[in-house]
Parts: C-alpha cells; structure tokens; sequence
C-alpha cells in the first residue's frame, strides 16, 4: 500500500460514524430519521471522494450518487418527501452523473489498467504445442 494512501481509515471513520448515528437516534434528535443509515450513506460518498483523491470517473458517479441518496432519505423520512418521488430522483441522478463520467475532461482512475486487444498481446500467452515442450521426442 502507498505511504499515503488513505484506504486505512476508511474503516475507523466508518465506525465512528455509525456511532454518532447511533448515539443521535439514542437521545431522541430529529427521532423520525435513521442516523446510522442516513450518515453512512453520506459519509461512503465523501470517502468515495477522498480515498479516491479527488475527481475520476468512478468517484464523480459514486461520491455524488451517495451524498444525494443521504439527503433525499433524511428528507423522506421527516415527511417532506415521498419514496416514489426518491426513487426516481436517485434513478435520473445516476443516468446523469453516468453521463458526466463520459467526458474527456474527467481522467480514469489511478488503478484502472487498460486490458490489450488480442492482437496486441505479448508473445508468450501463445499456446504451446505438446511437440513443442522441452524434453518432447522430435
């Protein structure tokens, strides 16, 4: 893993946070809402972004897909919206932002390795005739 990558506090942050998730529904605040799923979600959209380093074609999709799904659900559960208005939303939102990723502006990601076309593969994935192993009688 890299000096600096930020894969290991994913974890750690994901676990405080289903903490205050949970500690807010405990003490009554805001009692109509889920904490724990409404801040997970938002929080797997902004570490989508962070551990990403910023914007790609998978965290420009994912971040703000997540991040919209935890604010349509505080929103549908304190009554101000309906799920067959959420549902659609989340739908259209991800057409869209599936639909940005497409841009030449936004780079791939870091660990995306681009696979060869067959006829530019190396010479040694060729298969290997039986007369052609060492040792084979000629």
């Amino acid at each position: 893993m890299a000096p600096n990558s930020r894969a290991p506090l994913v974890i750690p942050i994901l676990i405080i946070v289903v903490g205050v998730g949970w500690l807010l529904t405990a003490q009554g605040i805001a009692p109509g809402i889920n904490w724990v799923w409404t801040l997970g979600l938002g929080l797997i959209g902004i570490l989508t972004l962070v551990v990403s380093k910023g914007i790609d074609k998978v965290s420009v999709v994912l971040g703000p897909f997540f991040l919209l799904a935890s604010l349509l659900s505080v929103l549908r559960q304190v009554g101000r919206l309906r799920l067959d208005i959420e549902v659609p939303v989340l739908v259209i939102s991800i057409g869209v932002l599936l639909l940005v990723a497409q841009l030449p502006a936004i780079p791939k990601p870091g660990w995306y390795v681009p696979s060869l076309p067959p006829d530019e593969e190396p010479s040694a994935a060729k298969k290997l005739r039986l007369e052609d192993a060492p040792g084979s009688p000629r």
